[in-house]
């Protein structure tokens, strides 16, 4: 239905408007954009909704021409980027549906508070599609331990994430955590949900039919999160503790109603389309929904459910109040969802209608209050080609150009208790991680987590990567090494991986040299993805990681899915008595921007390990192989800290110890032992012979390095260690830290 002549909002004053507007976020010139759009000046409410329209957060505009790059597609890709998350086939009718959302100013503010919204909202970006989830994870980076901001920063942090996901129901099953001083005012907190839903029934949220009702429903509105988006898109100053009042405040008790009402209202055939209210709130929502379908929505705001008094039209439009949806119904269909959502004890309320006006409108106490039209909304949004700056190449660091400063037993205790390598268990206990009872592999027990699909043998594996130390020495193979990696660490429990989620944690974009880390990232990340059949089929891309004009490590985290026909062929890392030990691939001794190198040889430099992607693909194929027919009893990837300290790992969740072969003579003992050459698993095999033999076949390069049993690491000429003490020093860091 055409909207009836309607008189146009109230503006500001022209000087009012230009200072708003810059208060926003605006530039000048995109200020001049939306004067040129409108033919008048905004309204208060016109204004904010082009700012955080405009917002990096949401519009993308330093980022989208790179992010093209990246491979979306595949045989098994049901949807791309573009939706709330991505879609891929695993067979028997059913679809995986997952993606990776930043909540990093958020958490660095508001830490408990940040993490626990950033679950909520990713979350809700998988239900809206029909899925139910299944498992979270996490991506998360602090600041140096010793840093007096940190320990607060991290407790929050993963009281947030628990608290929310234990509540929900929904089961924390793996992450990662480090830490690095430039994370000090700049924590990453990047949360991901991977969800199930029949391949027929997923729902999008392209608006669709003139007339249908726009239905709000979950919680009240509140003033929480009101310009988070904008928020999001800027660096810290020194006075970001008083930016508190933009971030939101979670329910996990009520988004598990709103997972059951809205699965529940899935069931039937009332829904159009749908679309949860995250960052911009019922702008992004309403905005999107009809752009995305080429229609018009009027929108009454005296029909949204309120939760305080006296909100303005600006308020409602840009809060960021969490477990709320916007849904698209067809005509008719509203009791019906009316009493799914009352049952649920949520509200509900029709408040608009999509028109064939291409503006959205926005009415509230009898006034307009914003009419935009939606195309130039999108159409005109700023797209930026900014400068890049190359990141100087840093020369291969030879194996025997650093000489160790102490033994290898001593520098293997040293590594395992690390930042960076010492056990999470502190973290992963506060997360419950089998509620539903489909988790196969917990925590520190495989490279991947397994969780079994109900009623069936399949199970899905899935892990977060990234190296950000990599990425800052060589953007490119930093980018290409976190795709690899979360394709290895899937692949080592047996599963085929099948596409990634991202969340490019980078800078300031309007710096050419933070610009360049971005697009070298893409670029390499596109190569991996391409090599191994690995497409994005969703992500997020957060700028501005900076306080006081110090920027973070570039972090481009990768989330990966993969499926398993037979959850009982999955194989995690502990070690058991009675089984050869066989090192897949090739080792050269990478010694540059390795851990051994920081810490111990208290040095960070040099060239990272090259990622050959033709051998990472060849090499992997092999061990999913063998794994899959049984031969391997357990499997680890080789990745930070190099061959000893995995050999450690599998130790610390096994019940043995190993007897460890000679390094080859051609290599210093501890760059074959520490150095962090790509492409390579350990295999814990019943039969070395065969598996050799197979490998070679394969011409897979592969050699025998010990064999388990006994309670001790037996180093060739250098000691032991027990496992008792490798696990106490690996055990102790983060109990001590919180503890100060």
């Amino acid at each position: 239905m055409s909207a009836p002549a309607r008189p146009a909002p109230a503006p500001l004053a022209p000087e009012r408007a230009a200072q708003l507007a810059a208060e926003f976020g605006l530039k000048p010139d995109e200020f001049e954009r939306v004067l040129a759009i409108l033919g008048r000046a905004p309204s208060l409410t016109e204004l904010g909704i082009f700012s955080v329209m405009w917002s990096e957060h949401c519009s993308y505009k330093s980022s989208r021409v790179w992010l093209r790059q990246l491979p979306t597609k595949a045989p098994w890709v049901i949807h791309g980027p573009g939706e709330n998350a991505g879609v891929i086939d695993i067979g028997d009718g059913l679809a995986a549906i997952f993606k990776m959302e930043s909540h990093n100013h958020p958490s660095f503010i508001e830490p408990y508070q940040g993490a626990a919204t950033g679950v909520g909202g990713i979350l809700r970006d998988v239900f809206t599609m029909g899925a139910r989830p299944i498992a979270n994870l996490n991506a998360l980076r602090f600041g140096a331990p010793d840093h007096p901001r940190t320990k607060h920063i991290l407790d929050g942090v993963v009281r947030g994430i628990g608290g929310y996901g234990n509540c929900v129901g929904v089961p924390t099953v793996g992450g990662e955590v480090n830490f690095h001083p430039s994370y000090n005012g700049n924590p990453l907190v990047n949360a991901m949900t991977v969800g199930i839903a029949p391949r027929d029934r997923i729902f999008l949220s392209a608006a669709a039919g003139i007339g249908n009702p726009v239905v709000y429903v979950g919680s009240k509105t509140g003033r929480d999160g009101i310009h988070g988006a904008t928020m999001a898109s800027t660096e810290f100053t020194a006075d970001s503790e008083e930016k508190r009042p933009t971030v939101q405040v979670g329910d996990p008790y009520a988004e598990k109603l709103l997972i059951e009402a809205c699965l529940e209202l899935m069931a039937t055939d009332a829904i159009v389309a749908i679309q949860d209210m995250g960052a911009a709130g019922l702008t992004s929502s309403s905005v999107e929904m009809a752009g995305k379908g080429g229609v018009g929505i009027e929108l009454d705001l005296d029909a949204v459910p309120q939760r305080e008094t006296g909100m303005t039209a600006y308020e409602m439009m840009l809060s960021e109040s969490q477990e709320r949806m916007l849904l698209i119904l067809k005509p008719g269909r509203e009791g019906v969802a009316e009493a799914i959502f009352r049952k649920w004890e949520l509200d509900f309320a029709v408040i608009g209608h999509l028109t064939d006006t291409g503006h959205i409108v926005i009415r509230h106490q009898g006034a307009v209050e914003a009419d935009i039209p939606l195309a130039p909304l999108e159409s005109e949004a700023p797209l930026y080609h900014r400068p890049t700056a190359e990141t100087p190449k840093q020369p291969l660091l030879p194996p025997d150009s650093v000489p160790s400063p102490m033994g290898l037993a001593e520098a293997l205790q040293v590594l395992i208790g690390s930042p960076d390598l010492c056990s999470r268990r502190w973290i992963w206990d506060q997360y419950d991680s089998t509620v539903g009872g489909q988790t196969v592999q917990r925590p520190g027990a495989a490279d991947a987590a397994i969780v079994k699909l109900e009623d069936s043998p399949r199970a899905l594996a899935m892990t977060t990567d990234v190296t950000p130390r990599y990425c800052a020495a060589d953007p490119e193979e930093g980018g290409r090494q976190a795709v690899a990696e979360a394709w290895r660490n899937i692949t080592a429990t047996g599963a085929r991986p099948l596409a990634i989620t991202d969340n490019m944690n980078f800078g300031n974009p309007e710096k050419p040299e933070i610009m360049g880390q971005f697009a070298s990232a893409v670029r390499g990340m596109a190569s991996a993805c391409t090599a191994l059949d690995f497409p994005v089929v969703s992500g997020n891309v957060s700028l501005y990681n900076e306080t006081e004009g110090k920027g973070i490590l570039p972090t481009p985290a990768i989330g990966g899915v993969g499926v398993i026909e037979d959850a009982a062929k999955a194989v995690g890392y502990g070690l058991a008595p009675g089984l050869d030990l066989v090192l897949v691939g090739e080792t050269a001794g990478h010694l540059g921007q390795s851990l051994w190198l920081r810490e111990i040889a208290g040095r960070e430099e040099g060239a990272p390990p090259p990622v050959d992607l033709a051998a990472e693909r060849r090499n992997g194929d092999f061990v999913r192989a063998r794994i899959l027919s049984g031969a391997i009893a357990a499997c680890h990837d080789v990745s930070d800290g190099g061959l000893l300290v995995a050999l450690a790992e599998m130790a610390i969740a096994g019940t043995a110890g190993a007897t460890l072969d000679p390094a080859p003579a051609t290599l210093p003992a501890h760059a074959f032992w520490f150095g962090e050459d790509q492409g390579r698993y350990v295999l814990a095999a019943r039969d070395a012979s065969a598996l050799l033999a197979a490998a070679e076949a394969a011409g897979v390069p592969a050699r025998r390095i010990g064999r388990t049993g006994g309670g001790a690491l037996v180093l060739p000429g250098a000691g032991s260690i027990s496992v008792d003490d490798l696990r106490a020093a690996h055990e102790r860091f983060l109990p001590a830290l919180m503890a100060r």
